[in-house]
C-alpha cells in the first residue's frame, strides 16, 4: 500500500459498515467452475484496506496538553465498540470468543519471553516456562505420551482416494521416505482423515516405521476429538511423528498460539546449543510469546478435562440443531460426524455474508459452532437467512435450492434433482 496516498479517516467513518456491492464475478474461458458455475475472484482494489489510523509525530506541547493521549484513547474506545459489534455476529471462523482473562491483566506490564528450549532455562529471567511446561504436560497426557520418548514445543477435504490407488502410488514410490499430513478436521467441511488406514496402508506397502513421518494437524478439532465418544484416537502409541493444536481456537485465547508435540529424536536432529541464550534452540521461532502459555494454563486449570468434555458435547449438539433446522427449511446442509462445522448453500448476498462473517468456498459456506455460538444466536441467524432467502428467490418461498451436490454430496443436496 502506498502510504503517501492514505488520508485520515473522515469523522463519519464507520468501521462496521457493510460494503453492499457484491464481489464481481468473471466469466471467461478459464472461469467456469464445477458444473459450469462462475468462479468468484478476489479483487485487490476492493479487498485490501485503503484506510488506516495514521501514525503522526507528537506536537511539541503534547506532553503538556495531553491532546495526543486523549486522541489515542478515543481511537481505542471507538475500536473497542467496533470489536463488540463485530463479535456479535461471528459464525464462519473457528475461534472460541467465550473467555474471560481479567485476572491476567496484571501481567500485561511485563515483557515475558520464553527463549530457546522450553525445558532448559536461559539467562533471560522474565519467562513463563513453569506455565509453558505445565500446559505441555497436560496436552502430552491427552496424547498418551511416554516422557522419555517425546519432546514438546509451544509455537505460535477429506480425501476420497481409493485405498488401492493409494497403495499403487506408494508401491511405486516406496524407495523414497514418506511424509504425510493427516487432517484432524479439514478447514471447510471438518472431515477427519483415517489415521489408522493411513498407517495400515504404509505398512502393507512395505514402509517400516523409520521410513515415514506422519504429522496430525488438529488445529481446531485436535482438542475436541479426544472428548467425542467413538472418535478414533490420535495417540503417540501409534507411529506418528507429531501433533499440533491451536490454543486460540477451541480453548479460547486472545492471541494466536498453539502447541506442537513431537518425538525427542526429531528435536535432537534439529536443536543446537546457543551460548548467547545459555539454552538450546529447539523450536522453530526461538523466542516464544510468554503470555500465551499463561492464558492457556489459566483456562486448562479452570475447566479441566471434564469441563472441555461438556463444552465439546454442547458444541456438537448445537451443530446438529443448526443442520436439522436448515434442512427443515429446505436448505442443503452437511455435518460431518466428528465435526461442529455445518456446511450449507452459499447465500447470494455479500452483505449478509459480511454481516455474519461467513467463510465461503465456491457455492458453499460454513458455520463453525463454537462455545460462544448459542442456540439463541443460531435462531437469529436462521430466521434472518430464511426471511432473506425468499427475497433472493424472487419472493417464491417454494423455489428450489441450488445444486450443491458436488460440494456436499447428493444425500445432503436439496435441489430438485437430488431432493
Amino acid at each position: 500500500m502506498n502510504v503517501e496516498k492514505v488520508e485520515p479517516l473522515p469523522d463519519d467513518f464507520d468501521p462496521t459498515a457493510v460494503i453492499i456491492d457484491p464481489v464481481p464475478a468473471v466469466v471467461n474461458d478459464d472461469a467456469s467452475g464445477i458444473n459450469g458455475e462462475t468462479k468468484r475472484e478476489i479483487v485487490l482494489g476492493r479487498n485490501i484496506h485503503t484506510e488506516c489510523w495514521e501514525v503522526k509525530e507528537p506536537d511539541a506541547d503534547d506532553e503538556a496538553t495531553g491532546e495526543r493521549e486523549a486522541f489515542m484513547a478515543s481511537v481505542l474506545a471507538r475500536y473497542r465498540r467496533t470489536l463488540i459489534e463485530r463479535t456479535k455476529n461471528h459464525l464462519g471462523y473457528p475461534y472460541n470468543l467465550d473467555f474471560e482473562y481479567g485476572a491476567l491483566a496484571q501481567l500485561q506490564h511485563f515483557s515475558i519471553n520464553n527463549l530457546g528450549d522450553p525445558f532448559i532455562e536461559s539467562n533471560y529471567g522474565v519467562h513463563s516456562r513453569e506455565f509453558e511446561v505445565g500446559v505441555l504436560d497436560w496436552f502430552a497426557r491427552l496424547r498418551e505420551v511416554y516422557p522419555d520418548e517425546i519432546k514438546y514445543a509451544s509455537r505460535e477435504s477429506h480425501y476420497s482416494v481409493f485405498k488401492a490407488a493409494r497403495m499403487y502410488r506408494m508401491e511405486c514410490e516406496k524407495e523414497k521416505p514418506a511424509i504425510i499430513n493427516v487432517n484432524i478436521g479439514t478447514t471447510v467441511k471438518g472431515a477427519v482423515d483415517d489415521l489408522d488406514l493411513v498407517i495400515q496402508t504404509l505398512e502393507e506397502t512395505g514402509f517400516s516405521h523409520d521410513r515415514f513421518y506422519i504429522h496430525c494437524d488438529g488445529a481446531l478439532f485436535g482438542l475436541m476429538m479426544p472428548f467425542v465418544k467413538r472418535a478414533p484416537k490420535v495417540t503417540f502409541k501409534k507411529p506418528i511423528g507429531s501433533v499440533s493444536v491451536l490454543g486460540h481456537k477451541f480453548v479460547g485465547c486472545p492471541m494466536p498460539c498453539g502447541v506442537q508435540i513431537t518425538r525427542l529424536e526429531h528435536i535432537n536432529a534439529l536443536s543446537r546449543n546457543v551460548e548467547y541464550l545459555a539454552s538450546r534452540d529447539a523450536t522453530i521461532m526461538g523466542s516464544r510469546n510468554g503470555h500465551a502459555p499463561i492464558f492457556l494454563w489459566y483456562t486448562l486449570n479452570k475447566k479441566g478435562y471434564r469441563g472441555f468434555q461438556k463444552e465439546v458435547q454442547k458444541c456438537l449438539r448445537n451443530a446438529h440443531y443448526l443442520k436439522d433446522r436448515l434442512r427443515d427449511a429446505g436448505i442443503g446442509a452437511m455435518l460431518n460426524e466428528l465435526s461442529s462445522s455445518v456446511v450449507l448453500e452459499r447465500p447470494p448476498d455479500e452483505e449478509f455474508i459480511r454481516k455474519w462473517q461467513l467463510a465461503c468456498q465456491g457455492n458453499i459456506d460454513h458455520v463453525v459452532v463454537m462455545l460462544n455460538i448459542t442456540v439463541e444466536k443460531l435462531n437469529k441467524f436462521l430466521n434472518e437467512l430464511i426471511a432473506l432467502r425468499a427475497t433472493w428467490n424472487g419472493g417464491d418461498r417454494k423455489r428450489q435450492s441450488p445444486c450443491v451436490a458436488s460440494y456436499i454430496g447428493k444425500e445432503n443436496c436439496l435441489c430438485s434433482l437430488h431432493k
